[in-house]
């Protein structure tokens, strides 16, 4: 891609975003969370599962564990216990055991705000970095994950399929502040409308604008059928 993109490339990925934002006006992290530690623990524990089920541990969790002290010192087989409903609860264990030992001998505690430090912890790459530095610090990121990396190629934002460098293509279309939200648009519509198999392109706001348009089936009524009211269940 060139140095500077596309002007009308810009202007309709400006575009879908701001459609996506009036659509979506309540758009956010769909992980509950209370101060940075807890979404960089939820995050982790979202992997492969749903924010759904990592919301419904979330209070015991930190109940018991408050804190990265806390969560470094925790036996591991109670740790287990609590996070078991979030699946590969062994390995998410012992994730979390030691992130939380790095975020002690490395940082007092705290949880860095910024993306070199957060990305040298164990267990977190760029993905999860953006999440905590965009919802807890109000640094803007994007955050691509499967949906945000789908809809983009969908939207013709680029071709690329590895993260990072889907994630500075796309950056270089927006300003910098727009980034958190735009990764929230493109997720909330990837969870809702914008499906993985069967897209419900009659149903979506930004068909006009997508060269992707037809994947899925464009009758309004069918389409209709397969959007979802909420996120991941």
């Amino acid at each position: 891609m060139a140095d500077v993109p596309d002007t009308s490339l810009v202007r309709r990925a400006r575009k879908i975003d701001r459609v996506l934002g009036e659509t979506y006006p309540d758009a956010r992290c769909e992980l509950d969370f209370d101060n940075p530690f807890e979404l960089l623990v939820v995050t982790v524990l979202s992997a492969q599962t749903t924010d759904r089920r990592v919301n419904a541990v979330r209070p015991a969790l930190f109940a018991a564990y408050p804190d990265a002290a806390a969560m470094a010192g925790a036996e591991r087989d109670k740790l287990e216990a609590l996070i078991q409903p979030t699946g590969f609860f062994r390995a998410k264990t012992e994730s979390l055991l030691k992130l939380s030992a790095a975020l002690v001998e490395r940082h007092g505690g705290e949880v860095p705000p910024r993306l070199k430090d957060l990305v040298e912890l164990p267990g977190v790459g760029r993905k999860t970095a953006n999440v905590v530095l965009g919802n807890a610090f109000g640094i803007p990121g994007i955050t691509v994950d499967t949906h945000f990396g789908r809809l983009a190629r969908r939207f013709g934002l680029t071709a690329e399929t590895d993260p990072v460098k889907v994630e500075h293509e796309v950056g270089a279309l927006f300003p910098k502040k727009d980034w958190t939200m735009l990764s929230h648009h493109l997720i909330w519509h990837g969870r809702r409308v914008c499906h993985a198999r069967n897209p419900a392109c009659g149903a979506c706001p930004v068909a006009r604008w997508c060269p992707a348009y037809g994947e899925g089936p464009t009758d309004p009524v069918l389409a209709a059928k397969l959007v979802k009211t909420e996120g991941r269940a």
